[in-house]
């Protein structure tokens, strides 16, 4: 090869060589800046595997923006219930509070204790939160209205305060509606509770220790479908298919909604479990739509019933009392002699349904853990005819039974 050939050849590769550097230098570059263009973007990621223009874009949740937005959203219709009463129907005399307490000998002397005491005062309060702003109608606990002899009022959110109307007081959960006459209010909008999944974010708002009010706390939803016996000097109530959470809920805050992310309510804060820690529990709000529905259509909360009392079976029960079904509701008397198994003339003694009877099905729906019995006839009105499954002494049976208003 000559010397001019040579030189033609080295210049020729060096051509090829820079060639193929910048080549790759370039693309390198690219994919440096493209990295740290979307960096820049971080709510923001697109399918790697579909450039359409039609294919939408995924949007990554910022939960703490979330939170924020949620908690704007509903603290205006969140209100506190305040409950006022005369001193004097509070005050219980005892043995030693008759008009004049006689001591005899050898003191000889009448005694005149000093009168009871009168006059209105606040003894209490609670949260709830408006779910019609065009009626003023307000959500809260039955326990936090449960004096029928007190008097409420209810502070919204701008420091306003009105008197309060007790609509209605549900017979068979802790949910009650109030009324005020008010103008220019907000109300919550209401999720769907039946979505709910384990591990989900919500948030609880409330007047914390009647004192605090519109406190937030954040936390997950810890269970779903419990059932528990809440309990108060006033007595104790059986709930079912409530919501267990983390979210810390505090005297106070009972009525107060619980809350996604989305902003939406999908439940009412109403009990929490003192022997633990962070166990709270909520009523969920698809429970409360039927009673909203209900006190707007009727003025009242009308609910159908069958008038039985029953326990949920299943495999622990069913093994220990030798029972042929490790499902259903089994028929059984209340603790004392008056609470008996079937109420007499309610639809389940007009039915045939007697003590020891296992209702299987309502309507082909299983009764199980998952879909109590009291569930189940609560998504039925009045009037309607249900057909049940029954085991009967050993044998199935199908049993048809036509609802009534239960009347307390």
């Amino acid at each position: 090869m000559s010397d001019n050939n040579l030189a033609s050849f080295r210049i020729s590769i060096i051509a090829i060589t820079s060639a193929v550097v910048g080549a790759v230098l370039g693309v390198a570059v690219g994919l440096i800046a493209a990295f740290n263009f979307t960096e820049n973007l971080p709510f923001v990621s697109s399918s790697p595997a579909d450039t359409s223009a039609t294919q939408p874009r995924v949007v990554q949740v910022n939960e703490e923006q979330a939170t924020i937005d949620a908690v704007k959203q509903v603290s205006p219709a969140v209100v506190s219930i305040v409950i006022t009463k005369d001193l004097s129907k509070i005050y219980q005399p005892n043995e030693f509070d008759s008009p004049f307490f006689e001591f005899g000998f050898p003191f000889g002397f009448r005694f005149s204790p000093s009168p009871p005491p009168s006059g209105k005062q606040e003894i209490g309060g609670g949260t709830g939160f408006i779910v019609d702003a065009k009626r003023g109608y307000i959500v809260t606990n039955k326990h936090v209205v449960r004096d029928t002899e007190a008097e409420y009022s209810v502070l919204t959110n701008d420091g306003e305060r009105y008197d309060a109307k007790v609509l209605a007081r549900d017979p068979f959960n802790d949910v009650a509606i109030l009324q005020i006459k008010a103008k220019n209010l907000t109300a919550v909008k209401l999720g769907n509770s039946d979505k709910l999944e384990m591990g989900q974010t919500v948030i609880a708002i409330g007047n914390a220790l009647g004192e605090y009010r519109n406190t937030v706390t954040k936390g997950v939803v810890s269970g779903i479908g419990r059932t528990i016996v809440a309990g108060s000097s006033a007595g104790s109530e059986r709930l079912e298919g409530v919501i267990q959470t983390d979210a810390a809920i505090n005297p106070g805050n009972s009525g107060g909604p619980l809350v996604n992310l989305n902003g939406e309510v999908i439940g009412i804060n109403t009990a929490i479990d003192r022997e633990g820690q962070l166990i709270g529990f909520a009523i969920p709000i698809n429970t409360v739509k039927k009673v909203i529905e209900s006190v707007e259509k009727f003025g009242r909360i009308v609910r159908p019933y069958m008038g039985v009392r029953y326990i949920m079976i299943n495999k622990q029960i069913a093994e220990d009392n030798n029972l042929d079904v490790d499902h259903g509701a089994l028929i059984v008397k209340g603790e004392k002699p008056t609470d008996l198994a079937v109420i007499p003339g309610s639809p389940a003694d007009k039915a045939g349904l007697v003590e020891n009877d296992i209702i299987l099905e309502v309507n082909g729906v299983k009764v199980d853990e998952n879909n109590s019995l009291a569930k189940l006839i609560q998504q039925y009105n009045v009037g309607d005819e249900i057909t049940l499954k029954v085991l009967h002494k050993g044998r199935e049976k199908e049993v048809k039974l036509k609802l009534e208003e239960f009347k307390d």
